[in-house]
Formats: C-alpha cells, structure tokens, sequence
C-alpha cells in the first residue's frame, strides 16, 4: 500500500462523515468527534498520534456518561426545590429563567434561539477541538487540561448521584414552579431532528443532571486554557462561550443560576487537582512497570 492511500482514505472518510453530519444533524457526541477527528488525522499522516492521546480521553468520557446514565436508577430522589430556592434567594425572589423567556421567548424560535443552541452543542466540540490545538501546539500542557475536564467530569457524576437534580423544564412540567417553555425542544423540531443516533446517547440517558452544570464547567475550563496557554490579543474572545453558555442554559430552561456557579467552582478545583491526579497516575504506572520488569528478571533466571 502507498503512503497516500491511507491519507486519502482519511481525506475520503473525513468528508463522508461531515456529509452525513450536515444531512442528518444531530448532536455532536464525543464518540462522532472522535470519528470524524480520526479520519482527518489520517488524511495529514497523524492518525496514530491522535489515537493515542484521544482514544483514553474519549473512552474515559464516555465511561463517565455510561455512569451517568445510571443516576436514575440508582437515585430517584429528585430534587426539585433547592434549585428554585436558591435563584429566588439571589434574584430577590425572581426566577432568572422565567424573567429571561419572558423577555426573549416568543413561543417559537426567533435567530437568537439558533444562537444559543448553538453554543450549547459545542459543549464537547470546543473542548475536543481546543484539545487538538494544545497537542499540536502547547504539548506539554495536554494531560493537564485532558485530566482537568476528567476530574471535573467524574466530579459531576459524584454529585449527580448523591443529588439528582431536574433542570428547569423538568421541573415545570412537574408543576413545582410557575410554566417554562422547552426552548431546545422547540429549536430540535424547527431542525427536524427527532433523536440523536450515537453510543453516547444509548448510554446517556439522565434528565436530572442539572447540579452542577457541566455546560458551564467545560466552557469556563475552554476560556481559561486559551487565555493561559495563547498569549495573542484575539485570546479574549474565548469569553464569548461561556457568556453564551451561561446566559444561554438559563434561558432555554436547561439550568439555574446557582447551576452555573456550582458548576464553575468545581472547574475551579478540577484545575487545581489536576497536576495531583497526573502525577498520582504517573507513580502507579512506574510502580506496574518496575513489577513487571522485575518479573520478567526473575523468570528469564
């Protein structure tokens, strides 16, 4: 086999998947990037490479969301109340979401709604792609923000265990707080997609995992990481997520204020925790490998 033929099987493949993507949209899942990334690294010869730092990122996050999925099994206890509770605290007795819907919800999706659900489905693609960038470029920070976004994923999943919690939505179609308009429901049917066919989505399925908020951990973590590691003038735009994210979630009836806040505070430790976890990783690798070299001296004797 030629050396171009696997890259133009990976040109090839990488337009095919894009293709099926753009007609049939659904949400981009980490095993669909992952797919996709795949095939456009073997088209530059890195495909190895790629596979070897994303392939144990991935696989881990979709380890995270299979137990996610298992919340509602685990845990029936939903929690309706403390969420509402505490907004109403903050915002002197006024529900942001409602406030915002009430500004900005017309009962049907106007150019603004596309907007902010668009931010809300880049939730694994930005952080994916920003992942790329650092492995090609900053690549001594990789397992940093690689283990980052996993403590605070497996963090997340503790707490959605411990304290199933309905978003906004949920808890209106509950009748626990005043109507709340579905607004990605609606933004889904304007785009006539129905379901979203991937292995995330068979392992994945947990409605009341509102605290913390992982939408606002992941982009707040994606902000930080551009400013910190690309010292050029345009870093700052990197805001712009979040700030979508956050305003965004809280309208559309996905999350609550206090979501968001709980959400960044675990970023927050995710970040400092990280170097700690790599380097307890890194001391159980050496020690499995002296054992087996060990082993292997005493056999070979």
């Amino acid at each position: 086999m030629s050396i171009r033929t696997p890259r133009l099987i990976g040109a090839v493949g990488a337009i095919v998947v894009l293709a099926i993507y753009i007609h049939t949209p659904s949400f981009p899942t980490p095993d669909k990037i992952l797919v996709f990334a795949t095939f456009a690294a073997m088209a530059f010869g890195q495909a190895t490479e790629l596979l070897k730092r994303f392939v144990p990122f991935v696989g881990l996050l979709l380890v995270y969301e299979s137990f996610r999925g298992l919340v509602p099994h685990l845990n029936n206890r939903i929690n309706y109340s403390f969420m509402p509770a505490a907004d109403r605290f903050l915002f002197f007795g006024r529900l942001p979401t409602a406030v915002l819907q009430g500004w900005w919800w017309q009962g049907h999706v106007m150019w603004y709604d596309f907007v902010f659900y668009g931010a809300y489905t880049l939730h694994f693609v930005l952080p994916f792609a920003l992942a790329a960038l650092i492995w090609q470029t900053r690549e001594k920070h990789y397992w940093h923000y690689a283990t980052t976004f996993l403590v605070v994923s497996f963090m997340g999943f503790l707490t959605f265990l411990a304290f199933p919690a309905a978003p906004p939505w949920l808890a209106s179609q509950a009748g626990r707080i005043p109507s709340i308009a579905h607004v990605s429901s609606a933004i889904w049917a304007a785009f006539g997609i129905h379901d979203f066919p991937s292995v995330y989505n068979k392992i994945s399925p947990n409605p009341v995992a509102a605290v913390p908020s992982l939408h606002a951990a992941y982009s707040a973590l994606f902000a930080f990481f551009c400013i910190k590691l690309y010292k050029t003038k345009w870093r700052y735009l990197s805001l712009i997520y979040p700030l979508l994210i956050w305003v965004g979630t809280v309208y559309m009836g996905e999350h609550y204020v206090i979501d968001l806040l709980i959400g960044l505070a675990y970023a927050a430790v995710a970040y400092w925790v990280a170097p700690y976890a790599l380097k307890a990783i890194a001391g159980v690798y050496k020690k499995l490998l002296h054992g087996a070299r060990k082993h292997a001296t005493v056999e070979s004797l």
